[in-house]
């Protein structure tokens, strides 16, 4: 268990900030990982929720005291390393003055969300990207902010306890949304949301496209009286254009892997009419964008959006966490690669948790999950062109465990928790399709798909061309990070080796 350690002081040229932090162990807010379920989230308890703006200090009850005592009794939190977010580069703008948090009282939030955060969630102190940027979410007169952190840091935590900070549940119309790139990343933000928010009394309406067998036209749809939404673009615009999400009440807006919602090859144009729609009729709500990779076209491109926001970014070459273990294998051929995960990887594998493998077209998919179906192992794969019902099935069931094996396309690269799982697979190396380039952001959210909040975990490249080594050392090049190869493809002692290194044997 990692010990806290001061943040280095950082640039202060509008306001200062204050980034004490305390030195004692800790283990801190994780997103919820291993959520299981939403039928309880939505519990009808009318007691107010403090905001952000309260001027006193909100201690835990004795009634959580106790809960809390239980708890450490049968349930105690797991202890976490703390990825190095250390060098967290903090910008602010204006005139306030930020202190980061030390505990979740610091941050003067109401009784029914500290009993959320202790009892539900079993987290005990905030992370270090979370005492940072939470003080600036929560804190008048709610300034824009830009955040960038390592994938598995705690990003989700920050954005949804600002959201349901922001909410007044006793005002039945939407108070905060959220837009996601997929309908998976939606979904898991709304039991995020309705697991944090159990004792609050808040709902959450997930905008996504309907299920062909529950189709249900616009027309017809009531308005939107829940307090959040969270939703893809395309669904909330529509939503938005037949006048069934009202926007006039909106406090808080919060972009999730903003870096693909703001691209010009992602959800640019939609995102930005959604801003405006906003924008129109709210007078300005405060915007937050939240993502483990912020591209330099993306940076100058921000500015465009939102205005003087406070900013917080970490150094690409730091990006890679350091409890992950990557790899690199030389396979002669696509049969090698094969029978490297089938009898190397998963020889051992298999013993330590679940494996995504990451492919780059559906078709792959299709094929990888043939070629290892008929090996005996059992696998399921995911990819953008099924129907909704059979996405959702897929994932609901590797969630629960029943499946050790998820093959997917980039579909879940970004986003996607699933704590147990310490292994990913590149089987196909992320390029633009267009530049035939490395896609650097995607690979980092790929990877990031294992050792969730600094849990270990292990990366292997497979490379079987000339190409794909001119690519993966691009890739090295560009994080400054060095990935040693395997040394033999065929020995499963070196395959062993690298899995003890990783400390998953």
């Amino acid at each position: 268990m990692a010990e806290a350690t001061p943040n280095k002081e950082v640039p202060k040229p509008k306001a200062s900030f204050d980034t004490t932090v305390s030195t004692e162990k800790i283990s801190w807010a994780d997103q919820a990982e291993e959520e299981d379920g939403q039928d309880e989230a939505t519990s009808s308890s009318s007691a107010p929720v403090a905001t952000s703006s309260q001027e006193t200090k909100t201690e835990p009850t004795e009634e959580v005291k106790e809960q809390l005592g239980e708890l450490s009794l049968s349930e105690e939190p797991s202890l976490l390393d703390d990825p190095d977010d250390s060098n967290i580069q903090a910008v602010t703008a204006g005139d306030t003055v930020y202190t980061s948090a030390v505990t979740f009282e610091d941050l003067n939030l109401s009784e029914e969300l500290l009993r959320g955060l202790y009892v539900e969630m079993g987290f005990s102190r905030p992370s270090k990207i979370q005492a940072v940027t939470l003080p600036m979410i929560l804190t008048p007169p709610y300034k824009d902010l830009v955040a960038q952190a390592h994938n598995g840091s705690g990003k989700t935590t920050c954005f949804v306890l600002g959201m349901l900070s922001r909410v007044d549940p006793k005002k039945k119309i939407p108070q905060a949304l959220c837009i996601c790139p997929t309908r998976e990343l939606a979904l898991q933000n709304q039991a995020v949301l309705l697991r944090m928010g159990k004792f609050t009394g808040i709902t959450c309406m997930c905008a996504i496209p309907d299920h062909s067998t529950s189709y249900l036209p616009i027309s017809k749809r009531p308005p939107i009286t829940d307090q959040v939404v969270i939703g893809t673009p395309g669904t909330i615009n529509k939503w938005l254009v037949s006048k069934k999400l009202a926007t006039r009440d909106l406090n808080i807006i919060v972009f999730d892997e903003a870096d693909h919602m703001l691209a010009q090859d992602g959800f640019k144009d939609d995102s930005e009419r959604i801003l405006r729609e906003i924008k129109r009729s709210t007078g300005g709500c405060q915007v937050l964008l939240f993502s483990a990779t912020f591209n330099e076209m993306v940076k100058a491109f921000i500015p465009k959006v939102i205005k003087d926001a406070n900013e917080i970014y970490v150094k690409k070459e730091e990006l890679t966490l350091e409890k992950l273990k990557q790899y690199k294998v030389w396979c002669p051929d696509e049969l090698a690669k094969i029978e490297v995960i089938r009898d190397r990887i998963f020889e051992f594998g298999q013993k330590v948790g679940q494996t995504i493998i990451f492919v780059r077209t559906k078709e792959s998919t299709k094929m990888l999950q043939s070629a290892l179906t008929k090996e005996g192992y059992e696998c399921t794969a995911i990819q953008g062109a099924l129907d909704q019902e059979v996405r959702e099935k897929i994932i609901q069931e590797f969630k629960d465990g029943f499946t050790k094996v998820l093959i997917s396309t980039n579909l879940l690269a970004r986003g996607f928790d699933q704590a147990q799982v310490n292994l990913v697979i590149n089987y196909d190396i992320p390029v633009n399709h267009e530049t035939r380039e490395p896609d650097y952001e995607v690979y980092l959210h790929r990877i990031g798909r294992a050792g969730r909040f600094g849990r270990k975990g292990a990366v292997f490249n497979l490379l079987c061309t000339d190409w794909d080594k001119k690519i993966m050392e691009k890739i090295e090049n560009y994080f400054q990070h060095h990935v040693p190869e395997i040394p033999n493809w065929k020995s499963e002692e070196d395959f062993e080796n690298a899995l003890k290194e990783a400390g998953l044997l």
